[in-house]
Protein backbone atom coordinates (compact mmCIF):
# COMPACT_ATOMS: atom_id res chain seq x y z
CA UNK A 1 0.00 0.00 0.00
CA UNK A 2 2.84 2.42 0.79
CA UNK A 3 4.47 2.02 -2.61
CA UNK A 4 1.11 2.23 -4.38
CA UNK A 5 0.15 5.46 -2.61
CA UNK A 6 3.58 6.93 -3.28
CA UNK A 7 3.18 6.21 -7.00
CA UNK A 8 -0.31 7.70 -7.06
CA UNK A 9 0.83 10.82 -5.21
CA UNK A 10 3.78 11.32 -7.58
CA UNK A 11 1.32 11.36 -10.48
CA UNK A 12 -1.02 13.71 -8.60
CA UNK A 13 1.69 16.31 -7.92
CA UNK A 14 3.84 16.23 -11.05
CA UNK A 15 7.32 17.65 -11.30
CA UNK A 16 8.55 19.62 -14.30
CA UNK A 17 11.25 17.00 -14.93
CA UNK A 18 11.47 13.39 -13.74
CA UNK A 19 14.28 10.86 -14.06
CA UNK A 20 14.25 7.19 -13.08
CA UNK A 21 17.73 6.11 -12.03
CA UNK A 22 18.25 2.52 -10.92
CA UNK A 23 14.99 2.33 -8.98
CA UNK A 24 15.03 5.88 -7.58
CA UNK A 25 12.66 8.54 -8.89
CA UNK A 26 14.32 11.97 -9.11
CA UNK A 27 12.01 14.97 -9.49
CA UNK A 28 12.75 18.59 -10.29
CA UNK A 29 10.37 21.58 -10.25
CA UNK A 30 12.46 24.73 -9.89
CA UNK A 31 12.59 24.34 -6.12
CA UNK A 32 8.83 24.62 -5.53
CA UNK A 33 7.83 22.14 -2.76
CA UNK A 34 9.95 19.37 -1.35
CA UNK A 35 7.62 16.76 -2.88
CA UNK A 36 8.38 17.85 -6.43
CA UNK A 37 12.11 18.41 -5.83
CA UNK A 38 13.24 15.24 -4.11
CA UNK A 39 14.40 11.67 -4.57
CA UNK A 40 11.85 8.90 -3.96
CA UNK A 41 13.72 5.59 -3.49
CA UNK A 42 10.75 3.39 -4.33
CA UNK A 43 12.21 0.34 -6.04
CA UNK A 44 15.03 -2.17 -5.82
CA UNK A 45 18.40 -0.97 -7.09
CA UNK A 46 21.74 -2.50 -7.93
CA UNK A 47 24.28 0.32 -7.73
CA UNK A 48 26.17 1.01 -4.46
CA UNK A 49 24.29 3.45 -2.25
CA UNK A 50 27.21 5.84 -1.83
CA UNK A 51 27.61 6.18 -5.61
CA UNK A 52 23.91 6.78 -6.14
CA UNK A 53 23.65 9.39 -3.39
CA UNK A 54 26.63 11.26 -4.83
CA UNK A 55 25.03 11.13 -8.29
CA UNK A 56 21.80 12.58 -6.88
CA UNK A 57 23.66 15.32 -5.04
CA UNK A 58 25.44 16.35 -8.23
CA UNK A 59 22.23 16.40 -10.28
CA UNK A 60 20.42 18.61 -7.77
CA UNK A 61 23.42 20.85 -7.20
CA UNK A 62 23.65 21.43 -10.97
CA UNK A 63 20.13 22.89 -10.77
CA UNK A 64 20.90 25.06 -7.76
CA UNK A 65 18.99 22.79 -5.38
CA UNK A 66 19.83 20.94 -2.20
CA UNK A 67 19.54 17.18 -2.47
CA UNK A 68 16.41 16.02 -0.66
CA UNK A 69 15.24 12.43 -0.08
CA UNK A 70 11.58 11.59 0.56
CA UNK A 71 11.61 8.50 2.74
CA UNK A 72 8.96 6.03 3.91
CA UNK A 73 9.10 2.78 5.90
CA UNK A 74 9.19 1.02 2.50
CA UNK A 75 12.13 2.97 1.02
CA UNK A 76 14.81 0.89 -0.67
CA UNK A 77 17.44 -0.18 0.02
CA UNK A 78 16.83 -0.99 3.66
CA UNK A 79 19.10 1.14 5.81
CA UNK A 80 19.08 4.14 3.48
CA UNK A 81 17.71 6.44 6.20
CA UNK A 82 20.55 5.48 8.53
CA UNK A 83 23.14 5.98 5.81
CA UNK A 84 21.83 9.46 4.98
CA UNK A 85 21.85 10.42 8.65
CA UNK A 86 25.50 9.35 8.85
CA UNK A 87 26.24 11.61 5.86
CA UNK A 88 24.82 14.65 7.64
CA UNK A 89 21.27 14.62 6.26
CA UNK A 90 18.75 16.07 8.74
CA UNK A 91 15.13 15.00 9.19
CA UNK A 92 12.46 17.54 8.19
CA UNK A 93 8.68 17.79 7.80
CA UNK A 94 7.50 14.42 9.08
CA UNK A 95 4.12 13.93 7.39
CA UNK A 96 1.16 11.61 7.93
CA UNK A 97 -0.42 9.93 4.92
CA UNK A 98 -4.04 9.28 5.81
CA UNK A 99 -6.76 7.28 4.09
CA UNK A 100 -10.54 7.04 4.18
CA UNK A 101 -12.79 4.25 2.88
CA UNK A 102 -15.48 5.93 0.80
CA UNK A 103 -18.03 3.11 1.09
CA UNK A 104 -20.14 4.98 3.65
CA UNK A 105 -19.53 8.48 2.33
CA UNK A 106 -22.67 10.54 1.84
CA UNK A 107 -23.38 11.38 -1.79
CA UNK A 108 -24.82 14.77 -0.80
CA UNK A 109 -23.25 17.61 -2.74
CA UNK A 110 -21.92 20.51 -0.68
CA UNK A 111 -23.67 23.68 -1.89
CA UNK A 112 -21.55 26.68 -2.75
CA UNK A 113 -18.47 24.74 -3.85
CA UNK A 114 -17.53 25.28 -7.49
CA UNK A 115 -15.60 22.61 -9.40
CA UNK A 116 -13.47 23.16 -12.49
CA UNK A 117 -11.89 20.57 -14.76
CA UNK A 118 -9.08 22.89 -15.83
CA UNK A 119 -6.92 25.45 -14.08
CA UNK A 120 -8.36 28.97 -14.10
CA UNK A 121 -6.56 32.24 -13.46
CA UNK A 122 -8.94 32.96 -10.59
CA UNK A 123 -8.15 29.67 -8.86
CA UNK A 124 -4.40 30.10 -9.32
CA UNK A 125 -4.38 33.68 -8.06
CA UNK A 126 -6.46 32.81 -5.00
CA UNK A 127 -4.37 29.73 -4.23
CA UNK A 128 -1.10 31.66 -4.41
CA UNK A 129 -2.47 34.57 -2.38
CA UNK A 130 -3.91 32.44 0.44
CA UNK A 131 -0.68 30.40 0.64
CA UNK A 132 1.48 33.54 0.38
CA UNK A 133 3.53 31.97 -2.41
CA UNK A 134 6.21 34.27 -3.87
CA UNK A 135 5.58 35.44 -7.42
CA UNK A 136 8.67 33.68 -8.78
CA UNK A 137 6.96 30.30 -8.15
CA UNK A 138 3.63 31.09 -9.86
CA UNK A 139 4.70 30.01 -13.34
CA UNK A 140 6.04 26.72 -11.93
CA UNK A 141 2.76 25.98 -10.16
CA UNK A 142 0.84 26.68 -13.35
CA UNK A 143 3.09 24.33 -15.31
CA UNK A 144 2.82 21.55 -12.72
CA UNK A 145 -0.97 21.68 -12.76
CA UNK A 146 -1.01 21.74 -16.55
CA UNK A 147 1.14 18.59 -16.58
CA UNK A 148 -1.33 16.58 -14.49
CA UNK A 149 -2.25 13.35 -16.31
CA UNK A 150 -4.93 11.82 -14.01
CA UNK A 151 -8.42 13.34 -13.87
CA UNK A 152 -8.66 16.34 -11.56
CA UNK A 153 -11.03 18.90 -10.12
CA UNK A 154 -10.11 22.33 -8.80
CA UNK A 155 -12.54 23.48 -6.12
CA UNK A 156 -13.27 26.92 -4.73
CA UNK A 157 -15.71 28.77 -2.50
CA UNK A 158 -16.47 32.44 -2.96
CA UNK A 159 -18.37 35.04 -0.96
CA UNK A 160 -21.37 36.85 -2.43
CA UNK A 161 -18.92 39.67 -3.21
CA UNK A 162 -17.06 37.30 -5.51
CA UNK A 163 -13.97 36.99 -3.32
CA UNK A 164 -12.53 33.46 -3.27
CA UNK A 165 -12.05 32.36 0.34
CA UNK A 166 -11.16 28.67 0.00
CA UNK A 167 -9.81 26.32 -2.62
CA UNK A 168 -8.38 22.86 -3.09
CA UNK A 169 -7.41 20.18 -5.58
CA UNK A 170 -8.71 16.65 -6.03
CA UNK A 171 -6.91 14.12 -8.24
CA UNK A 172 -8.41 10.75 -9.14
CA UNK A 173 -6.37 7.77 -10.32
CA UNK A 174 -8.00 4.33 -10.57
CA UNK A 175 -9.68 3.65 -7.19
CA UNK A 176 -8.01 6.57 -5.39
CA UNK A 177 -8.97 10.22 -4.90
CA UNK A 178 -6.22 12.40 -3.49
CA UNK A 179 -6.77 15.72 -1.72
CA UNK A 180 -4.14 18.40 -2.17
CA UNK A 181 -3.54 21.89 -0.84
CA UNK A 182 -6.83 22.63 0.84
CA UNK A 183 -6.46 26.26 1.92
CA UNK A 184 -8.82 28.80 3.50
CA UNK A 185 -8.33 32.56 3.77
CA UNK A 186 -7.04 33.55 7.21
CA UNK A 187 -9.98 35.82 8.07
CA UNK A 188 -12.57 33.04 7.66
CA UNK A 189 -10.79 30.01 9.08
CA UNK A 190 -12.60 27.79 11.61
CA UNK A 191 -15.91 28.32 9.76
CA UNK A 192 -16.06 24.93 8.06
CA UNK A 193 -15.04 26.03 4.58
CA UNK A 194 -12.16 23.57 4.46
CA UNK A 195 -14.52 20.69 5.27
CA UNK A 196 -16.88 21.85 2.53
CA UNK A 197 -14.08 21.72 -0.03
CA UNK A 198 -13.01 18.27 1.17
CA UNK A 199 -16.54 16.81 1.15
CA UNK A 200 -17.26 18.15 -2.32
CA UNK A 201 -14.08 16.68 -3.77
CA UNK A 202 -14.71 13.35 -2.05
CA UNK A 203 -18.25 13.24 -3.44
CA UNK A 204 -16.89 13.89 -6.94
CA UNK A 205 -14.27 11.17 -6.53
CA UNK A 206 -16.79 8.60 -5.33
CA UNK A 207 -19.13 9.43 -8.21
CA UNK A 208 -16.25 8.74 -10.58
CA UNK A 209 -15.54 5.34 -9.01
CA UNK A 210 -12.98 6.11 -6.30
CA UNK A 211 -13.08 3.74 -3.35
CA UNK A 212 -10.34 5.21 -1.14
CA UNK A 213 -9.41 8.80 -0.38
CA UNK A 214 -5.94 9.82 0.72
CA UNK A 215 -4.23 13.00 1.85
CA UNK A 216 -0.96 14.18 3.35
CA UNK A 217 -0.83 16.35 6.45
CA UNK A 218 2.21 17.52 8.40
CA UNK A 219 2.34 15.44 11.59
CA UNK A 220 2.76 18.53 13.79
CA UNK A 221 -0.28 20.29 12.27
CA UNK A 222 -2.78 19.40 15.01
CA UNK A 223 -5.74 21.55 13.78
CA UNK A 224 -5.73 19.97 10.32
CA UNK A 225 -5.23 16.49 11.75
CA UNK A 226 -8.26 17.02 13.99
CA UNK A 227 -10.37 18.22 11.05
CA UNK A 228 -9.51 15.18 8.97
CA UNK A 229 -10.07 12.85 11.93
CA UNK A 230 -13.63 14.18 12.24
CA UNK A 231 -14.18 13.18 8.62
CA UNK A 232 -12.94 9.66 9.35
CA UNK A 233 -9.39 9.78 7.98
CA UNK A 234 -6.88 7.50 9.70
CA UNK A 235 -3.07 7.26 9.59
CA UNK A 236 -1.80 4.85 6.95
CA UNK A 237 1.93 5.59 7.30
CA UNK A 238 4.33 8.50 7.63
CA UNK A 239 7.01 9.88 5.37
CA UNK A 240 9.81 12.31 6.13
CA UNK A 241 12.52 14.19 4.28
CA UNK A 242 16.26 13.88 4.67
CA UNK A 243 17.97 17.13 3.70
CA UNK A 244 21.63 18.06 3.68
CA UNK A 245 21.32 21.74 4.54
CA UNK A 246 23.66 24.51 3.55
CA UNK A 247 25.35 22.62 0.74
CA UNK A 248 27.67 24.86 -1.28
CA UNK A 249 26.48 25.17 -4.87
Amino acid sequence: MIRLLEEVSINAWPAIQTALIDGWVLRFANGYTRRANSVSPLYNSTQPVDEKVLLCENLYRARGLNCVFKLTPASLPTGLDTYLAEQGYQTEARTSVQTLNLANLSALIEPGVELYTELTEEWLEAYCAMNKIPANHHATIRRMLELLVPDKRLALIRLTTGQVIACGLGVKQSAFIGLYDIVVAEQVRRHGYGQQIVKRLLAWGKTEGAETAYLQVVAANLPDRQMYAKLGFKDEYQYWYRVKNNEPF
